[in-house]
């Protein structure tokens, strides 16, 4: 959407009309994430934040917010005309590329990495060079059944039937084990014996639920799989490296999965909400989703048939170990803010951790480092693993904060998903997509 200097001047003007009540003395205004639990986290934050002694009246904060809809358009609209509506703006680690050009980068101070950890803040840098604070994370868990697993372990006959499978599909002579320790062969043959079109003594359809609909944010839940075998986008040169075996190893066992009966076979249309409803029907033994799934699939209220029996550990390993695709939100610096000062104090003060325990509480979703994380596990078990994973196994492509990162997603999704239908071979599908990349990425 292309606006002009009227609806520009008019959208500030809606800025300055939605800000958090009862701060008209605020000098520091923050653009913010409406909605959902990010928007109650930083508005009880901030709430705290100006009760702090020592935060004079001319830096404490106010909010704005406006719809989701269409928000990284209106956002880049708004800072490419120089609007000094906001001093702070939301920014997302797959959008730094397209605002840095209109952001100044900060300094968080060394706290900010005992607070979140090295692989978090790389989440919200570009071209070396810090542009915010990373106040929320997603990852991807591996939901596995615990029931069915623990029933598979103890049967002999069930583990001689599992290593047939292995044997016929992946050419391995694998057996069963604890998923916090299988390798994506380890996962694909488990999701090749529970289903019914593979061994017709399965008890649930389904042994896995691939997200396949050609839509960018699958593509996050997909390339951990070639990542952890050595897959990057570029090399350190700047060259394309999408053509490599680490993707043309992830790319054909989804695709052996899929052709397998292994997922259903509408996964060609599935993301987010399909694979929980998926999952959830206790029809499926694993599936690869958003960390943003446990609260649900874990719900007696919302998923009774496998809440009290879904486990959860970080993606299975390759070669070079696990890899768990990161991305965050976080604030960042308007390089036309009018308080340059005060935001910066309030950037450096959300970085700190006792800051980043405050946000946690209120609902909001930081990837934390584990002596941190520690201190709210009781009241946020889940934010345990999320820091966990993210730690040990967080890792961002590179140019996955370039200005042209969300159309390299979107790119691959089309390539992928062409792939996996049957609609172009593999070669192909990657000749195009190396292709794109080079335009989308060059120098």
């Amino acid at each position: 959407m292309t606006l002009n200097r009227t609806s520009l001047s008019a959208l500030a003007v809606l800025l300055a009309s939605v800000a958090l009540p009862g701060t008209s003395n605020a000098t520091v205004t923050v653009l913010g994430w409406p909605g959902g639990s990010e928007e109650t986290a930083l508005r009880a934050t901030v709430e705290e934040y100006n009760k702090t002694p020592g935060i004079s009246d001319a830096d404490k904060v106010e909010l704005l917010f406006f719809n989701r809809e269409g928000f990284f358009d209106k956002l880049q609209a708004d800072m490419a005309a120089g609007s000094t509506a906001f001093d702070i703006n939301l920014v997302a680690t797959y959008s730094i590329g397209r605002y840095a050009p209109y952001m100044e980068p900060v300094d968080l101070g060394e706290g900010a990495a005992k607070t979140f950890g090295e692989s978090v803040l790389k989440t919200m840098q570009f071209d070396g060079k810090q542009y915010g604070v990373p106040t929320d994370l997603s990852l991807h868990f591996m939901y596995y059944r615990k029931d069915l697993i623990d029933a598979l372990m103890k049967d002999d006959a069930a583990k001689k039937k599992y290593a047939e499978i292995a044997k016929q599909y992946l050419n391995k002579e694998l057996q069963p084990k604890d998923p916090d320790s299988w390798t994506w062969d380890d996962w694909a043959a488990t999701a090749l014996y529970f289903s019914k079109q593979v061994n017709s003594e399965s008890p649930v359809r389904y042994g896995t639920v691939l997200q396949m609909k050609n839509l960018l944010f699958n593509m996050m839940v997909f390339q951990s799989l070639p990542r952890s075998y050595g897959g990057n986008w570029t090399d350190e040169e700047g060259n394309i490296t999408v053509d490599s075996n680490a993707y043309k190893t992830g790319l054909e066992l989804y695709k052996k999965l899929y052709d397998a009966g292994a997922s259903p076979k509408d996964s060609l249309s599935y993301e987010y909400a399909e694979t929980n409803a998926a999952f959830g029907s206790g029809q499926a033994a694993t599936a690869l989703q958003w960390n943003a799934a446990a609260a649900d699939l874990t719900s007696a209220e919302k998923n009774p048939a496998v809440a009290d029996v879904t486990g959860i550990v970080a993606p299975p390993a390759g070669p070079e170990g696990r890899a768990d695709h990161i991305h965050g939100l976080g604030l960042g610096l308007n390089k036309n803010a009018k308080n340059k000062d005060g935001a910066v104090k309030f950037l450096k003060w959300l970085a700190t951790e006792d800051a980043a325990l405050l946000y946690a509480r209120k609902g909001g979703s930081p990837a934390l480092t584990p002596d941190v994380v520690a201190k709210v596990a009781k009241e946020r078990p889940d934010l345990v693993k999320l820091g966990e994973f993210a730690s040990k196994y967080g890792y961002v492509m590179n140019g996955a904060t370039s200005a042209n990162a969300l159309s390299v997603y979107e790119l691959q999704a089309k390539e992928f998903t062409g792939y996996w239908s049957g609609q172009q071979n593999l070669e192909d599908a990657l000749a195009h997509t190396k292709a794109g990349m080079q335009d989308l990425l060059k120098k």
